[in-house]
């Protein structure tokens, strides 16, 4: 899954202003999966549904499509530190459960992001999240670029992550 030169030049052209973000910036901090950092991932689901907007011709929105996928994930905390489970009660508690709802009143009270965008956050985690359903074209694509990202990272090296995600990704890098 490549981008073309332009490709990446029109998503970055979209995510800039958050990119540089200060509090996005925060989730190099975090690790996602295996060794890849929160903000790797999200950078990863980013480029992924682009590539599945464009090469599928599944004509999504691209600006709410790009936001919401590299703000998905923008809870800010390390969540292999944050609290264990302690029965029935605590499950919806659990980091699975709840980072949906903390990333996306996190991206709306430092952004402002639109509905649109705050639903492709509050439901990237379905069918765990049950009652979160994607309920437009935007959230079922980061949904699903989410889940492939995310296996990819679990199952490889952070050196071979980037490379499966999209050839040319720089993966502890700077370049979109």
């Amino acid at each position: 899954m490549q981008l073309s030169e332009i490709e990446r030049e029109q998503l970055y052209a979209i995510v800039e202003k958050y990119d540089h973000h200060p509090d996005v910036q925060r989730m190099r901090e975090y690790i996602q999966h295996g060794s890849v950092t929160t903000y790797q991932h999200c950078k990863n689901v980013a480029l992924v549904s682009f590539w599945l907007n464009r090469r599928l011709h599944l004509h999504a929105d691209e600006t709410s499509l790009a936001v919401g996928a590299l703000l998905h994930d923008f809870y800010l905390y390390d969540w292999h530190n944050k609290g264990t489970f302690h029965g029935l009660r605590r499950l919806f508690e659990m980091h699975g459960f709840s980072h949906p709802g903390c990333a996306c009143i996190n991206a709306e009270r430092v952004f402002g992001i639109t509905k649109k965008e705050q639903s492709i956050i509050s439901s990237h985690m379905w069918p765990l999240t049950f009652r979160h359903v994607p309920t437009c074209r935007e959230a079922i694509i980061v949904c699903l670029a989410d889940k492939y990202c995310a296996v990819v990272e679990s199952m490889f090296r952070r050196s071979h992550a980037g490379a499966v995600v999209d050839g040319s990704v720089e993966v502890d890098g700077e370049e979109w």
